[in-house]
């Protein structure tokens, strides 16, 4: 799974997740891509689902681009925990999704072959996307 090797503040505020994506909004790398309509945290383990997904689709065929990274650490505490106590333990990350940005690409397969794999790779994620091509 996706994780950053060192993080310059163990913990981040939640903060909101407001307006359009201003970069990774056009597709760089592949003929197809996945484009987001909506905004969500897309966590590392659904990120490496849908990889799974379209890699499996494919086989051995093409290249896919992850154009998404998942930097921004998530803290829980234990269930039935009392109040207090301060943050909780990082659990696991997720990466930050505005609506306009390209989260995968995909180039070197068949016009079929890359649309349904990246609807499978669509299945597997949080937020509503469209499939997007040069």
């Amino acid at each position: 799974m996706l994780m950053p090797k060192k993080v310059k503040h163990r913990k981040h505020s939640r903060g909101r997740n407001r307006g359009v994506a201003g970069r990774g909004n056009r597709l760089s790398f592949g003929s197809h891509g996945l484009k987001a309509l909506s905004a969500a945290p897309v966590t590392s383990r659904q990120i490496e689902a849908a990889r799974r997904a379209m890699t499996r689709f494919i086989q051995r065929g093409g290249k896919i681009w992850i154009r998404i990274f998942p930097d921004k650490p998530v803290t829980t505490h234990g269930s039935e925990n009392r109040m207090g106590g301060g943050k909780g333990a990082v659990d696991h990350f997720v990466a930050v999704v505005k609506p306009g940005r390209i989260m995968f690409e995909i180039d070197g397969v068949t016009d079929e072959m890359a649309n349904e794999a990246l609807r499978l790779a669509a299945q597997k994620l949080p937020v509503k996307s469209k499939i997007v091509t040069e």
